[in-house]
């Protein structure tokens, strides 16, 4: 229901906007301007599906080997007395906790194209548990809201922008970012665990969060030890490493069990590509909602108006030129990284609009391509309170962001 009110929201918005702009300025352009985004848009979230559909196939694939292996067994025992605290729905060793745990590791990696295949197999085990097929269950929320977090401990692509545009340290804005994203992360399980009177001072709670959040003061301690070279390096060797090193855990785990590795391999791969077709028309529309929002010059208003705002209370207002990227975000990962390189270009790589830029970038994920993406892909048209949540989280993350910047570079 909330992604229909903001679908008609944008064209609405975007129409106005759009008549305004002809009448009153003379912009005879407008209107084809928007059209040529919708086009171009739909065309974009067609090759988008297409291009998912090899990774979805591929790593389906090797879910389906590490389901039968037992490796998703192992990791739900793992996790199991958190997730059963965060899940009260889904049984206990389910495989979904294999799935949701190996979606949110690819995440924290920041390996996008393995997590994305993981999320959607994960969705379609919880759409089994889900007693109403058209309604977002709880867990289905939560696990969709701890995605739009975008929890990331190395932001490899994030660096490498840097890096190309020249950034004196590329890194440096590692830790602002894994702060940032904790706390977006943070506020999510908080936002819904309040929806779902869920007790977070629960005692396992409290030990996987503390446990977690030592793990994060350890990292930051180890990577703040480096320079920005080794940085780089060993963030993207350690990244790949242990993906490689699951894959390979699968395949051992599927020998032991005498399972037949290949065929087992084309049985989730087929489930791959079945899932990535459904995808296709969920994830053209909200590309095009969102190309066309940003077309009419609906953003651009937008920021102006924060910037107005914000220079009337007699604010600093060095952190609204990257504001583009954080309003972005939420909306489109392309269009957000597309902003972001705009504005390192603009005022500088290393300037405080560029930096903030970036710690925007890895703070949250695309909370409505998500939630359009994963819950279109298992039919869902209630999406509840999946929304709210997920921009609670998104906020709590941009807010984050602009206080460590300062912090860290103002």
């Amino acid at each position: 229901m909330a992604l229909n009110y903001i679908f008609i929201f944008f064209f609405l918005i975007s129409f106005v906007i759009a008549l305004i702009r002809l009448i009153f300025f003379g912009d005879t352009e407008i209107f084809t301007t928007i059209m040529q985004s919708t086009f171009t848009n739909a065309k974009t979230g067609f090759e988008l599906s297409l291009g998912l559909t090899g990774v979805m196939t591929l790593w389906l694939g090797f879910m389906k080997i590490g389901e039968k292996g037992g490796m998703v067994a192992i990791l739900s025992r793992i996790v199991g007395p958190f997730f059963k605290k965060l899940f009260p729905e889904i049984p206990e060793n389910h495989p979904v906790n294999g799935s949701i745990m190996m979606n949110l590791a690819a995440n924290m990696l920041g390996l996008d194209n393995a997590a994305t295949p993981m999320g959607l197999r994960a969705m379609e085990q919880l759409q089994e548990l889900n007693p109403k097929k058209d309604t977002a269950s709880n867990a289905m929320i939560m696990f969709l809201v701890l995605n739009t977090s975008g929890l990331t401990l190395i932001p490899i692509s994030v660096m490498v922008y840097r890096a190309q545009l020249g950034a004196a340290d590329p890194s440096d804005i590692f830790l602002p970012i894994l702060l940032s994203t904790f706390f977006s992360t943070l506020m999510g399980i908080i936002a819904v665990s309040i929806y779902q009177k869920i007790n977070l001072f629960n005692k396992v709670i409290m030990t996987y969060l503390g446990g977690f959040s030592l793990l994060i003061a350890g990292i930051i301690y180890g990577f703040a030890q480096l320079s920005s070279e080794e940085v780089n390096i060993y963030s993207t060797v350690a990244a790949n490493v242990i993906l490689f090193s699951i894959i390979v855990m699968f395949f051992v785990l599927g020998v032991h069990k005498k399972i037949h590795i290949y065929d087992t391999f084309i049985e989730g791969a087929k489930e791959g590509f079945s899932i990535a077709v459904k995808i296709i028309p969920f994830l053209v529309a909200i590309l095009v909602a969102i190309g066309v929002f940003r077309a009419s010059g609906a953003m651009d208003y937008f920021i102006d108006g924060i910037a107005w705002v914000v220079n009337m209370a007699g604010l600093n207002t060095d952190f609204v030129p990257a504001l583009p990227t954080a309003i972005m975000k939420p909306l489109s990962g392309g269009g957000a990284r597309g902003v972001m390189i705009e504005t390192m270009n603009t005022y500088g790589v290393d300037s405080f609009a560029g930096r903030l830029a970036c710690t925007f970038q890895g703070a949250t994920d695309t909370t409505f391509y998500i939630i359009a993406v994963y819950f279109g892909s298992v039919a869902i048209k209630n999406t509840r309170y999946a929304v709210t949540a997920g921009l609670l989280a998104d906020f709590a993350g941009i807010i984050a962001a602009i206080f460590i910047a300062y912090l860290f570079f103002g």
